[in-house]
């Protein structure tokens, strides 16, 4: 059959020139008719969608074949191709070949948006305290896990990888495959250091990606950057080694962790270039942390000039710890070294596949000065005995096929069709606010001219539903109110509506 337009249906219509009937299918109860001119594809896609969402279409649900469907609705094949790519897009659903269209992930359930007569109204629970505001003073220990519980339609805060993009047919295919050649004796305690086969696989990675070389021998496997300064705070107090200078501004989450550790976190500012050196001699600290493929919450990218003068710093007794946070994620830009591949000796390296793969892997790496490795080594084995091995040797197969490049060239297209989404909608309901670190990473940093606090601004915002964290939250010295986007986990209908209640919000409180 040839190439139709959307509206052509695939059969004729009825003898004697009467009125054709109104056709429609069983499978949700889908009629063409309801659909406005034009736009059928984009209606069957937000009708699945929905369906995806409220369960009707749970997980492993097989949708009607392209054909079928599209004779039952009396569309072109076209159509309904489209509005399954769309779905396919968001990682709702994923082709099967002989298995057909399946459904692997549904969004979460969230409240209904807020009418137009203002936000919702809060009430108290029937038993306990009223949840307190998450933007009320100053961030406590637990201010992340206030936000992520607080009800919201569209949540907008960092960090968040589009989770129903999880590769769940290559994990499992993975797994049977491990499974199938694993031992018996592999099932028991392994290497507090990590799976060898592992080690090996993230050895190869890093020297295919950021150009880093090391042996697997020199890699430990922990559960995330979070439990690698974890470990590493210990023996850095035993090294005479009080407090670790942190960029300003810098995740607050990761001097959380420092602090709690029992180390200071100096503030360094940060300028185009990267990290001030000049600032950070000041501060005496004799450790850094930096993100300098692609700074928190910036976005920028440390210089070739600025990466010269932290080599000397380090030269003369510093120790680097760098957060290779976001560095697989780039979009507009050449990919950058990490700063491990021009220094070994004074420069702790921590990476991680949570942004990659998902968080509830908890599966990282760290690869520290060889001064430090047999302290670490030993705190790891103490602190949990090491990771589970399974899923290391399913991701080390992951790595060692391909299949986690694949998965990276997927997301990237994803990502920059959102990234785009968001800055369409800051330019249109934002005017005159200023965008950052736009060219990778998985969030935009938004600076505006208003003298409104971030802070009022992010709970304004989480009034009328949406979710966001404020600037001020990763600073510790004065600067801009703005405010922090995650883009990577919402597809462009609900970032453009998350900008737009920005927006709103906002002009309200202007």
């Amino acid at each position: 059959m040839g190439a139709v337009s959307e509206g052509e249906v695939v059969t004729g219509g009825t003898a004697s020139g009467a009125a054709p009937p109104a056709h429609g299918s069983d499978f949700l109860q889908l009629r063409a008719e309801d659909a406005p001119p034009g736009g059928k594809a984009d209606w069957l896609a937000q009708r699945l969608r929905q369906a995806i969402t409220d369960r009707r279409l749970t997980v492993g649900s097989r949708l009607p074949s392209t054909r079928v469907l599209a004779a039952e609705l009396r569309v072109s094949r076209g159509v309904v191709t489209e509005a399954y790519r769309r779905l396919a897009e968001d990682g709702h659903v994923e082709g099967r070949r002989r298995g057909g269209t399946v459904v692997v992930a549904a969004p979460p359930v969230v409240p209904r948006a807020p009418s137009a007569s203002g936000p919702p109204r809060r009430t108290a629970p029937a038993h306990g305290p009223v949840p307190r505001s998450p933007f009320d003073g100053e961030p406590g220990d637990d201010v992340f896990d206030v936000l992520r519980a607080a009800d919201a339609r569209i949540d907008l805060t960092p960090g968040r990888p589009d989770l129903s993009a999880f590769p769940r047919t290559a994990w499992l295919r993975a797994e049977r495959a491990v499974l199938a050649e694993l031992s018996a004796a592999d099932l028991g305690y392994g290497d507090p250091r990590g799976a060898p086969r592992l080690r090996r696989a993230v050895a190869d990675w890093l020297a295919r990606s950021r150009g880093i070389r090391v042996e697997p021998d020199g890699i430990l496997i922990v559960a995330g950057t979070a439990q690698a300064l974890t470990l590493l705070s210990p023996v850095l107090l035993a090294d005479g080694v009080t407090g670790v200078a942190v960029e300003d501004p810098s995740s607050l989450g990761t001097r959380q962790h420092l602090r709690h550790g029992g180390l200071a976190t100096p503030p360094v500012p940060v300028d185009d270039n990267g990290v001030r050196v000049d600032a950070l001699r000041a501060t005496g600290a004799r450790a850094v942390l930096l993100t300098p493929a692609h700074q928190f919450p910036t976005g920028v990218v440390t210089s070739g000039e600025r990466r010269r003068e932290l080599l000397r710093w380090a030269a003369d007794g510093g120790l680097i710890v760098e957060d290779d946070y976001d560095a697989e994620h780039r979009y507009d830009r050449p990919p950058v070294p990490a700063l491990r591949s021009l220094l070994a000796d004074r420069l702790c390296y921590t990476g991680s596949v949570s942004k990659l793969l998902a968080p509830a892997l908890r599966i990282g790496w760290m690869i520290p000065p060889p001064r430090h490795l047999d302290a670490l080594t030993h705190a790891k084995r103490v602190t949990d005995l090491g990771n589970a091995v399974l899923p290391q040797l399913i991701l080390a197969r992951l790595m060692e096929t391909g299949q986690l490049e694949r998965h990276l060239r997927l997301l990237r297209a994803r990502h920059i069709r959102r990234r785009n989404a968001m800055i369409d909608a800051v330019t249109a309901h934002l005017p005159g606010a200023v965008v950052h670190g736009a060219a990778a990473g998985l969030h935009l940093t938004v600076t505006y001219a208003q003298d409104v606090p971030d802070t009022e601004l992010a709970a304004a915002a989480l009034a009328h539903g949406v979710k966001c964290q404020p600037l001020s939250w990763h600073r510790q010295l004065p600067g801009p109110p703005g405010l922090v986007l995650g883009y990577a986990a919402d597809p462009p209908g609900a970032i453009t509506e998350g900008v737009t209640t920005l927006g709103r919000a906002l002009r309200e409180l202007s």
